[in-house]
C-alpha cells in the first residue's frame, strides 16, 4: 500500500493544512492542487510583471515551515504549485537550505503553438513525468499544468512499478486522485448533508491505494469532518462530465466505480475499469478579452421595479448586464430585509469606459431613487480573462522530466485510442403516492464549473430511490425546476454504480469566471438551488 495524503484543493486553500497533514500520522507522499483555470490567468498576469513570477508562493512559504518535517518522516511531496514557472519554483525550494531533491516537470507551455491571444497555453500532462522524477530519487516533485489526479497516479504508479497499458490499476488510481484534489470536499466540506456531523474543520483526505488500483479513503485520526460513501460520492461527482473520465494516461470509466464502507471514516473504492486515453490532449488557452466593473444598488421599501428602472434609464452605458434580487419583503421588520439588490456590471474592451462607469454610478448619489446606496464603493475595474479548451495531437507536446541532478528525459506519451460517448438509460419505473417536498429531503447534489459550462451532479441517499431519480430527473424537469437553464443545451449522464446523474449545462456561465456577469459565477451553488425546488416525492422514500 502506498498512502498518499491532499493538502490543497486551490490557491488559497488552508495554509496550516501541509503542517497538519505532515504530523497528524503516517503519509508516504503528500500531494497540493494549486490550479485552477482562473489561477492560470491570475499567473498569467503576474508573470506579465515579473518573467521570474508564475508560481503559487503561497507554497514557498508553507514549505518554509515544513520542508524540515517531510524529510525528517521521510514524506514525499509532489504538487503541481509550480504553475507556468515550475523550474523557478524547484529552485526556490532548493534556496531553503534543506537537504533534499527536488525535481520538476515540464513541456506543458504550449504558446509556441500559436494560439490566439494566448496569454497563458497549457497542456494537460499526465502522470509519468512524475512517477520519472520519483523513481529518479526525488524528495519533492514540481509540476506546471498536470491533470488534478496525476499528482495521484504518478507516485502510485512508481511505487507499484506499474506499466502504461495497466489501465484498470491506472484508472483506480485516477479515481483516488479524483476524490482527493479538492481536499476538504472528500471529508465533509461543502458538502449537501454537513448538519449530519462537525463540520467546522475537516481533516484534509488520504487514499491508500493498493497494488491493484483499489484504495480507501480516509483521514488522519482526530481531524474533523467525516468520510463516507456519500461524501465520496459527491466528490466523484465534482466537475466531470459522463461514464467516461478522460485523462493523458487512461480513460477512467465512472459507471465502474464501486463503493463501500470500511469502518469509521473508511470508505473503499474497488472495481474500476480503464481503457486507452483518447488520441489528443487537452490544451488550456487563456486570453485577455477587456475589462469588467460592476455595482449593487440597494433598493429599499416601496416602488422597487421603479426605482430599478430609474438607475437603468441614469446609467446609460452599453454592454451592462443588469440584475434584479427581489430580496425584500412585506412589511419588514429590519431595513435589509425590506431591501432588494439591483446588480450592475459592465463588460468593455475600454478601459477608461470601466473607470468611466464607476464615476457615473457615484454621481447619482443626489440624484437618483429615494434611499440610494451602494453596498460598496465601485472600483475602477479589472481585467476580464476568457479561457477555452483547445485539443492537439501529443506529438506536439514535449513532456520533460527535470531530474534533481537537471538530467532531462523525455516522457513519451502513451498511444491514444478513440472514445465513444456512451451512456446508460434507466429503466421506466412507477410508484405509489406522492409528497410535495424540497427535492433535497431526498437527494444530495454537488455543481461546479468546466470553462463556460455547469455542471451538476446529483445523488439519492436511498439506493432504492435511484429508479425514481433516473426516471424523474430528465432534463424537461430539470429545465422546469431551474428556469435560468430552459433555453441552454444539456448533457444527461446516468451514473446507476453511484445512484446518481450527472448534468452538464453547456453556456451558463458564459465565457467562465474570469468573465462572467452571473451572480453565482462558478456554479457552486446551483445544486442547492435545485435541492430547494419543491416537487413530487414518493412517500416511501420520505
Amino acid at each position: 500500500m502506498i498512502r498518499i495524503g491532499n493538502a490543497s484543493g486551490f490557491y488559497g486553500d488552508r495554509f496550516d493544512a501541509v503542517q497538519e497533514m505532515l504530523t497528524g500520522g503516517d503519509l508516504d507522499v503528500l500531494t497540493g492542487d494549486y490550479l485552477a483555470e482562473l489561477t492560470m490567468l491570475i499567473l498569467g498576469r503576474q508573470r506579465l510583471k515579473d518573467p521570474a513570477a508564475g508560481y503559487a508562493k503561497t507554497f514557498l512559504r508553507q514549505l518554509e515551515q515544513s520542508l524540515g518535517t517531510a524529510k525528517e518522516r521521510g514524506v514525499k511531496i509532489v504538487t503541481n504549485a509550480g504553475g507556468l514557472n515550475p523550474a523557478g519554483l524547484a529552485e526556490a525550494i532548493r534556496g531553503l537550505g534543506v537537504d533534499v531533491a527536488v525535481a520538476h516537470v515540464e513541456g506543458d507551455d504550449v504558446r509556441g503553438l500559436g494560439f490566439e491571444g494566448a496569454l497563458t497555453a497549457n497542456a494537460y500532462l499526465g502522470a509519468w513525468g512524475i512517477a520519472e522524477c520519483l523513481l529518479a530519487g526525488a524528495d519533492v516533485v514540481v509540476t506546471g499544468r498536470v491533470t488534478d489526479a496525476s499528482l495521484v497516479v504518478g507516485p502510485a504508479a512508481a511505487h507499484f512499478g506499474w506499466g502504461r497499458t495497466d489501465f484498470d490499476r491506472l484508472a483506480g488510481a485516477t479515481v483516488a486522485g479524483h476524490v482527493l484534489e479538492c481536499g476538504t470536499q472528500a471529508t465533509g466540506g461543502n458538502y449537501a448533508f454537513f448538519t449530519e456531523f462537525d463540520a467546522t474543520r475537516p481533516g484534509f483526505p488520504i487514499a491508500e491505494i493498493e497494488a491493484d488500483g483499489s484504495s480507501v479513503i480516509t483521514k488522519h485520526p482526530g481531524t474533523g469532518g467525516a468520510v463516507t460513501t456519500e461524501t465520496v460520492t459527491a466528490q466523484l461527482l465534482y466537475e466531470i462530465q459522463g461514464a467516461d473520465y478522460l485523462g493523458p494516461d487512461v480513460t477512467t470509466r465512472f459507471d465502474s466505480i464501486v463503493l463501500a464502507d470500511d469502518g469509521r471514516d473508511r470508505v473503499r473504492i474497488s472495481g474500476v475499469r480503464g481503457g486507452p486515453p483518447p488520441q489528443t490532449v487537452k490544451v488550456c488557452v487563456n486570453t485577455l478579452a477587456g475589462f469588467r466593473n460592476s455595482a449593487t444598488f440597494v433598493l429599499c421599501g416601496l416602488d422597487v421595479e421603479a426605482k430599478a428602472a430609474l438607475v437603468r434609464q441614469q446609467l446609460d452605458f452599453d454592454g451592462v448586464t443588469w440584475t434584479l434580487a427581489r430580496t425584500d419583503h412585506v412589511d419588514a421588520e429590519t431595513e435589509e430585509t425590506a431591501s432588494a439588490l439591483l446588480h450592475a456590471t459592465i463588460k468593455t474592451a475600454d478601459p477608461a469606459v470601466a473607470k468611466a462607469f464607476s464615476r457615473a454610478t457615484v454621481e447619482l448619489a443626489l440624484s437618483s431613487y429615494p434611499g440610494f446606496t451602494l453596498t460598496a464603493p465601485p472600483a475602477d475595474g479589472t481585467p476580464v480573462g476568457v479561457c477555452r479548451p483547445e485539443y492537439v495531437s501529443p506529438s506536439v507536446v514535449e513532456h520533460v522530466a527535470v531530474l534533481a541532478d537537471g538530467t532531462r528525459r523525455v516522457i513519451p506519451w502513451t498511444p491514444g485510442a478513440a472514445v465513444a460517448a456512451r451512456t446508460v438509460e434507466a429503466e421506466p419505473a412507477s410508484f405509489g403516492a406522492t409528497r410535495r417536498v424540497p427535492l433535497g429531503t431526498v437527494v444530495g447534489a454537488r455543481s461546479g464549473d468546466k470553462g463556460g459550462d455547469a455542471n451538476l451532479g446529483v445523488w439519492v441517499r436511498d439506493p432504492a430511490a435511484y429508479p425514481w431519480l433516473a426516471t424523474e430527473l430528465t432534463v424537461s424537469r430539470l429545465r422546469e425546476l431551474l428556469p435560468e437553464i430552459a433555453d441552454l443545451a444539456i448533457d444527461r449522464h446516468p451514473l446507476p454504480n453511484l445512484h446518481a446523474v450527472n448534468f452538464v449545462i453547456h453556456g451558463l456561465l458564459g465565457d467562465g469566471v474570469a468573465a462572467a456577469t452571473r451572480f453565482d459565477p462558478q456554479a457552486k451553488a446551483l445544486g442547492e438551488w435545485l435541492r430547494s425546488r419543491h416537487l413530487e416525492v414518493p412517500e416511501e422514500f420520505l
